[in-house]
């Protein structure tokens, strides 16, 4: 193993934590690994926007990249990483038999964000008006996903559930696989029941199901609310919205697309409730988390809670059909001792599942072994190198013809 203790993360965009949970997470790994003394650089193909967190102001290095161009061989052979973490599946089947090829030797992790054939194939199941079920699991996008879970050493996962599916459906082995959540602290400024007021949603809406979230809220959802509570007001944030989104915005209704929340803290501490009718989708839930940060309760769906509390009550109500989802919305409007159990309910969670102390040992101790023990680790996986050495064989070769075409063109 070389001696040179950088931690290279390839990322599928710019890490931007103020328009997704997805950019909060990548910076708190970052964090991590800058408290285990990594120098890091960051890398990505993707181009960099107005709300690209300030790399530099942290001392992490930046490298803008290039698919399918060698390039990043001498790029990744010069630096001579440590690590190498990839952005989700898609970039390490970008650049995972690159890292192979030229640094043998670097500890390769998976971060999942979350099983994108889980998401995917609940919203497949939804679309066709059907049960999701077990079948809807073994897709191509599982095939690839699962391929670049047994190629890299380590997968981090975000959420307990996706972890036993991987285990039974798909036999993954534990060791492959490790629990690190978003971590988050109670905020100590908090407003109380009768300094906050309306209910708000809030998401990213390049995420498909957040977008669904928002159609059933002003299709179904806000009406039965609105009947019961005319002067309250909904206010839908997030990054990204498209114009079928933006024409949602109806006063009228009391419904209004706000765009993108420059200050989440603010909105969130200043709503009562926040509701999240979540249909499909996978992994643990950003704003969901923030609002029990902020000491906001929060309706949501089975889905929406997924993994999120154990055996813990939630900090609200989790209801799936649309008519006790609207009634448990307005009760908790309105009943004030109701609203501050739940509030606490939410601080409960944040203290047993999503504190930081919890997870950071388990993971430098994981860290550790695993670049002590790595042709131990990978030899007892045999598996994953035969995905690996066939997988460099064929993408190296696409990938080549595609440079040899874009340089022709």
């Amino acid at each position: 193993m070389n001696s040179n203790k950088t931690l290279l993360i390839i990322g599928i965009v710019w890490p931007e934590p103020k328009s997704s949970a997805a950019g909060g997470r990548m910076l708190q790994l970052i964090e991590i690994f800058k408290e285990l003394d990594y120098r890091i650089v960051f890398a990505s193909a993707s181009q960099e926007s107005e709300f690209s967190f300030p790399l530099k102001d942290i001392e992490v290095g930046k490298e803008n990249i290039f698919l399918n161009d060698d390039s990043f061989d001498d790029f990744v052979s010069q630096l001579n990483p440590y690590i190498v973490l990839f952005d989700r599946f898609m970039i390490e089947e970008q650049f995972g038999w690159r890292v192979s090829k030229s640094c043998p030797n670097a500890l390769k992790i998976l971060d999942t964000e979350d099983l994108h054939s889980l998401r995917l194939g609940r919203q497949k199941a939804f679309k066709e008006e059907r049960e999701f079920d077990a079948s809807d699991l073994f897709s191509d996008v599982a095939k690839r996903e699962i391929a670049s879970i047994l190629r890299c050493d380590v997968s981090l996962m975000v959420s307990e559930f996706e972890i036993n599916l991987l285990k039974e459906q798909f036999k993954i082995d534990e060791s492959l696989l490790l629990y690190l959540p978003i971590f988050i602290k109670k905020s100590e400024n908090q407003n109380d029941f009768h300094n906050r007021k309306n209910f708000a949603f809030i998401g990213n809406f390049l995420h498909e199901p957040n977008w669904n979230s928002v159609l059933y809220l002003k299709e179904t959802i806000w009406t039965l609310i609105h009947k019961q509570l005319p002067e309250v007001n909904l206010r839908i944030y997030g990054a990204y919205p498209s114009q079928k989104v933006l024409q949602l915005h109806s006063p009228k209704a009391n419904f209004f697309i706000e765009g993108r929340a420059e200050n989440a803290s603010k909105v969130i501490s200043e709503a009562r409730i926040m509701l999240a009718p979540l249909r499909f989708g996978a992994g643990i839930k950003g704003k969901l988390l923030e609002g029990m940060q902020y000491g906001t309760p929060s309706i949501t769906t089975s889905i929406g809670a997924e993994s999120m509390h154990d055996e813990l009550p939630w900090n609200g109500f989790i209801e799936d059909n649309p008519q006790e989802f609207a009634n448990k919305a307005v009760q908790l409007y309105n009943d004030e001792k109701l609203w501050n159990n739940c509030q606490e309910n939410g601080f409960e969670i944040i203290k047993y599942k999503f504190s930081k102390d919890l997870y950071f040992s388990k993971f430098k101790e994981k860290i550790n072994y695993l670049l002590n023990n790595l042709s131990i680790h990978r030899n007892n996986h045999f598996i994953g190198q035969i995905l690996q050495h066939h997988t460099l064989r064929s993408t190296e070769y696409m990938s080549r013809w595609i440079e040899a075409k874009n340089k022709i063109s």
